[in-house]
């Protein structure tokens, strides 16, 4: 076998074997295949597509040229939530204690941020003490323990994703839908968990600008999932807006706090009830309705509040943060963004308003940059809001004041403010499923 002759198969637009899929990741892990040929590949593929067993048998090739993590010592239905990112979201925080308070399992690996999305290790790494790199075992206690914990990704997981991501960002293929399909799901395959729940993201702060292209990643996933024995479902959630009101590490856990309490934002809150309530449909706790009654419940009775201050505890953190979050760390210096003029926010390139909060020092241009924890931004003022010229729109955090002016001039370039007030948009527009694609909005 020759990796010339698959390269020009895939030119060709012809379907690769799964042997074909098997012995290109293997030979390009161990270094017998070079980048140039596996670019070529790439290039191919994002011209011609791959089929559904394509994508599959890639995907399984990629999950399994690492460690295959095995839950079966939790106990339980573990089920997961990946999302595609954004700005703001806040959201595994949330939904991984509502739904280890309803009786199923959440044994979650979570990544970093990099560039305008903030990571939930770095968010849960700004408690104080608490630890995000577990033993094996250390982990599996926890989540038998407490119902949930979330750490940092395996070193060794799915190897052949972090060699072909690389390449893909330096080849322009990183936008190649059955590429992205297989980089998710070879991770998600490989975390071993029974059931798995996809946020894909869409709008101005998302990778998929467009509901079409996320509904078509959405569905390549869904394949993947289900056709490996997972079951699968996806929901197309809106991120043309920040979600919630807090962009920044402690900032979001301070928010994500408050929502467990039943005080959160309501565009966080309601993404939040659709999460966890379609997570519990897949690990069979009843019908959708059913299920959001569930969620309700535990946010309301506060065992949800509980969950993530046992698992703080449990990783080694100091839960007191949790139910007084006067205790986080506070930044040196603080600065309100005023608007220029009166009229609605009608637009908020929400890409860029992650940028200015990483500006503030809260998220990192590299992998070896430092956080500052304590750095963000709170919106004051959001889309579909009046504003009055001079009025807070916006109140940001830093350690250094020289910071503030570079990342009001990219938060100011970032909204638009006119005088009639825009449409609304749905904060969830589709559910998709093996069987269907149903439109919310």
């Amino acid at each position: 076998m020759r990796m010339y002759d698959l390269i020009m198969k895939k030119r060709n637009g012809e379907a690769l074997t799964e042997q074909e899929i098997q012995y290109m990741i293997r030979e390009y892990v161990a270094g017998e295949i070079p980048d140039y040929q596996m670019s070529a590949f790439l290039m191919a593929v994002y011209f011609k597509g791959m089929t559904e067993e394509e994508t599959l048998a890639m995907t399984q090739a990629v999950a399994h040229s690492g460690e295959m993590v095995d839950l079966s010592g939790i106990e339980g239905v573990k089920v997961d939530k990946h999302s595609t990112g954004g700005v703001g979201d806040k959201t595994t925080m949330i939904i991984a204690p509502i739904v280890a308070a309803c009786g199923v399992k959440v044994a979650k690996m979570s990544g970093r941020g990099l560039g305008h999305t903030g990571g939930t290790v770095d968010k849960l790494e700004s408690i104080p003490g608490l630890q995000t790199s577990l033993s094996r075992e250390d982990f599996f206690n926890v989540v038998n323990q407490t119902g949930l914990s979330v750490i940092g990704q395996s070193g060794n997981l799915a190897p052949a994703d972090k060699k072909l991501y690389a390449l893909r960002d330096v080849t322009a293929t990183v936008d190649s839908i059955p590429l992205i399909a297989v980089s998710i799901m070879s991770k998600k395959l490989a975390a071993g968990n029974d059931c798995i729940l996809l946020d894909v993201k869409t709008g101005s702060g998302a990778f998929m600008k467009s509901i079409d292209d996320s509904i078509a990643l959405a569905k390549e996933m869904v394949a993947i999932g289900e056709n490996a024995g997972r079951k699968t479902v996806a929901l197309i959630t809106d991120m043309d807006i920040p979600l919630g009101h807090n962009i920044g590490n402690s900032l979001e856990v301070i928010e994500a706090v408050e929502t467990l309490k039943g005080n959160g934002p309501e565009d966080l809150t309601e993404v939040c009830v659709h999460l966890a309530s379609n997570m519990l449909f897949l690990a069979g706790k009843g019908t959708l309705e059913e299920c959001r009654s569930l969620v309700r419940e535990v946010i309301a009775n506060g065992e949800a509040l509980k969950r993530l201050a046992a698992m703080v505890e449990a990783q080694g953190g100091d839960s007191s943060v949790i139910f007084d979050t006067d205790k986080f760390e506070k930044a040196a210096y603080q600065h309100e963004v005023l608007a220029k003029k009166s009229g609605y926010i009608t637009f908020m390139d929400t890409e860029s308003c992650g940028i200015a909060s990483a500006m503030l020092g809260a998220g990192r241009e590299t992998k070896d940059s430092q956080i500052d924890f304590a750095a963000g931004i709170i919106l004051k003022k959001k889309v579909g809001d009046y504003v009055e010229a001079g009025e807070p729109m916006a109140v940001f955090y830093a350690d250094k004041e020289e910071l503030f002016a570079a990342a009001e001039l990219r938060y100011q370039a970032a909204v638009t403010i006119e005088d009639e007030k825009a449409n609304e948009t749905p904060l969830v527009y589709a559910r998709v499923t093996k069987d269907q694609v149903e439109r919310l909005a």
